[in-house]
């Protein structure tokens, strides 16, 4: 979907995406409505997936296709081998080029599902830098490239700075191979300025250094006029690193954090960020986001607003089939059906709560008392009988009946195996049994 009447700077000054930029008024009018212009942005390949933090850059390449501009997605498989010092406090580990052009794969894939590489006039174009910074030679390099910076150019910026001033408190500092990761950057837009006429680079607050250094490479080699644009970094309102929860990071690969752990990270959104992240993370328009940012206020109990976030953020990620069954497996810890969820979204609906493993087949059926006693739920049996007398108990979210020898029946298992519990409101259980006759 294209819609050329959107002026994408003041959309993404609104959305609160506007950190920094070099000439405010000229980026304004390279991406007011009817124009055509192309930007790029770059991930470096430092795992085989992107994480959530990067969806801000990712998004904004998406929000400039839409309203008629070309993106370039680079993919850092040369600038990966070196490291961004950026936003960094110590080196880090240097990755062998088998295992970067496995990362580069599994990135390129990820930012195909975000980006419209058919359309026209506006296709967008997804590279690896490796392809022409690899050729290089060093003394190449350091004659056209090195020779335009001072090192207290190099100094002066806050990625260099930062980790020199940590030398002085017994920190490792910064090496040479490091210090040199902005000069590679600065001739990736030199190459995409001259190849491609991509007059703009955009990226997060911490890529000011390295794109201003573009910029000027720019200038100095071929008298061109280029641009920059940063975006905030995410954090959240308890001024916590976005992204990060007690399991680790949170992925962009289904592999790396399941689509109902993904969703279950944005449901989870406090109320006092997800307005903000409705505005980072979606593309929803003024008029339903002044909505949901009411309904924070006035029926915060609802969480309308986080399930909405949610719901967006996991489709455009993972798809709409994966939302629902996340949705599903939501809607099952607080006592919904189970009719319409994935094995995988169940198991990862349950991975925090008490299970165990049954080395042997279920049978035919077995005594629901016997079940609860042994899972903890109730205490004893003649705990599970009481609870079991008084409704409290379910199986699979159906309450089983109240009489003291009722059964569960294989018929109830779930994916032939897997037996959920419940006692009252929110004590969960799972089971799984050995599949066999």
């Amino acid at each position: 979907m294209t819609d050329h009447t959107l002026d994408c700077y003041s959309d993404l000054d609104w959305r609160g995406l506007v950190s920094d930029a070099t000439d405010p008024d000229r980026i304004r009018a390279m991406l007011a409505p009817g124009q055509l212009t192309t930007a790029y942005c770059g991930f470096d390949p430092t795992a085989d997936s992107l994480h959530v933090g990067s969806l801000v850059p990712i998004l904004a390449l998406a929000r400039l296709q839409r309203a008629g501009h070309r993106p370039i997605a680079v993919a850092g498989g040369a600038t990966g081998l070196i490291g961004d010092p950026s936003g960094k406090s110590k080196e880090r580990n240097l990755l062998d080029r088998d295992q970067l052009d496995a990362n580069v794969l599994g990135i390129k894939a990820q930012l195909s599902r975000f980006l419209d590489f058919d359309r026209r006039p506006n296709g967008a174009l997804l590279v690896d830098n490796h392809d022409w910074l690899g050729p290089f030679s060093l003394l190449d390099f350091l004659r056209d490239t090195g020779k335009h910076f001072t090192v207290n150019y190099m100094l002066a910026k806050d990625s260099v700075k930062t980790r020199i001033g940590e030398r002085e408190t017994g920190n490792a500092g910064i090496s040479f191979t490091e210090f040199s990761y902005m000069l590679l950057q600065a001739q990736d837009f030199l190459h995409l300025f001259e190849s491609e006429g991509c007059a703009l680079q955009i990226g997060g607050s911490d890529q000011w250094g390295n794109i201003t250094a573009g910029i000027e490479l720019i200038r100095r080699t071929v008298g061109g006029e280029a641009f920059g644009l940063t975006f905030p970094l995410v954090t959240t309102a308890s001024g916590q690193k976005f992204g990060k929860t007690e399991h680790g990071t949170v992925w962009l690969s289904a592999e790396r954090t399941s689509p109902f752990a993904f969703y279950q990270f944005f449901v989870r959104t406090d109320d006092r960020d997800v307005e903000r992240y409705l505005k980072y993370f979606t593309f929803l328009g003024r008029d339903e986001l002044t909505a949901l940012a009411a309904l924070v206020t006035e029926q915060p109990e609802r969480r309308e607003a986080q399930k909405r976030l949610a719901r967006e953020v996991t489709t455009l990620v993972h798809g709409e089939e994966a939302t629902r069954s996340a949705e599903a497996g939501t809607n099952l810890l607080y006592g919904g059906s189970v009719d319409a969820i994935a094995e995988a979204d169940l198991l990862a609906a349950t991975a925090d709560l008490p299970h165990a493993e049954v080395p042997e087949p279920f049978g035919e059926s077995r005594g629901a008392v016997e079940l609860f006693a042994l899972s903890g739920l109730c205490s004893s049996n003649g705990d599970a009988r009481r609870a079991l007398e008084q409704g409290a108990l379910y199986v699979n979210n159906t309450r089983l009946p109240g009489e003291r020898d009722a059964r569960v029946s294989a018929e109830r298992l779930l994916f032939g195996r897997y037996l959920l519990l419940r006692k009252g409101k929110r004590d969960y259980f799972l089971y799984r049994f050995e599949v066999g006759a």
